[in-house]
């Protein structure tokens, strides 16, 4: 019995067909995959640190109502515990329900919660300067509005002792391992701190972390709160 010729290029053509239905179900899924994973890094994480954040305001205003046990403590953020709250910080220029929960350390788990305050650098209300850093576009995107603030712009600090009012004064852009800006005085190694001096810092642009934003603020007012009773 002679072979049909035309059975082999069917067969051939079937072969092609499957290949490339297959090949186009393997990008359907992995784009879903891919949007799937981009929106739970944009809004998803937003979840997590919003439950981070409703848990740490629990457990700093149940600890600011204990009272103070040492005087001559040298801060709250001096003794506080990795990823532990330290502070509520407020920035009306980014909405009038703006308030965040400031935790201590900058770590990649710290940074889930909240703000973080960079080790190393001063406490709130001292002489020197207090470094936060925040995620601009994931988890809660605490920072994503930073660069709307402008010189004058107020940035409120409560502790559990005091609220500490800083004024915006100055804003770079810089790169990634320029670490100069997180000196006692910014951009001069080596000089004495004479002011008391806030630094926040986020990547930029948004969605991309080549370069940091910088924003500088300096305390202008100092209000102690009464001390909690016991």
């Amino acid at each position: 019995m002679t072979p049909d010729p035309t059975s082999s290029p069917r067969r051939a053509g079937d072969s092609a067909r499957l290949l490339l239905r297959a090949l186009g179900e393997l990008l359907i899924t992995t784009g879903v995959v891919i949007l799937l994973f981009a929106a739970y890094e944009l809004w998803g994480t937003g979840l997590v640190t919003d439950r981070e954040q409703g848990r740490l305001v629990e457990t700093l205003e149940r600890a600011w109502r204990e009272p103070v046990r040492n005087s001559s403590s040298e801060g709250e953020a001096a003794h506080a515990e990795q990823g532990s709250g330290i502070a509520v910080m407020r920035i009306p220029a980014l909405g009038a329900d703006w308030s965040k929960v400031v935790v201590e350390g900058t770590g990649r788990e710290e940074l889930k919660k909240g703000p973080g305050r960079m080790a190393g650098t001063g406490d709130f209300g001292k002489v020197g300067n207090t470094v936060i850093s925040g995620h601009r576009t994931t988890y809660g995107a605490p920072f994503v509005n930073l660069d709307r603030l402008v010189s004058g712009d107020s940035i409120l600090v409560e502790t559990k002792e005091a609220i500490f009012t800083y004024r915006v004064y100055d804003s770079e852009v810089v790169r990634p391992t320029d670490v100069a800006v997180a000196l006692p005085v910014p951009r001069r190694p080596g000089a004495a701190p004479t002011r008391s001096l806030l630094t926040l810092t986020t990547c930029n642009p948004k969605y991309s972390a080549r370069e940091r934003l910088i924003v500088y603020a300096e305390l202008s007012e100092s209000r102690p709160k009464p001390p909690a009773s016991g």
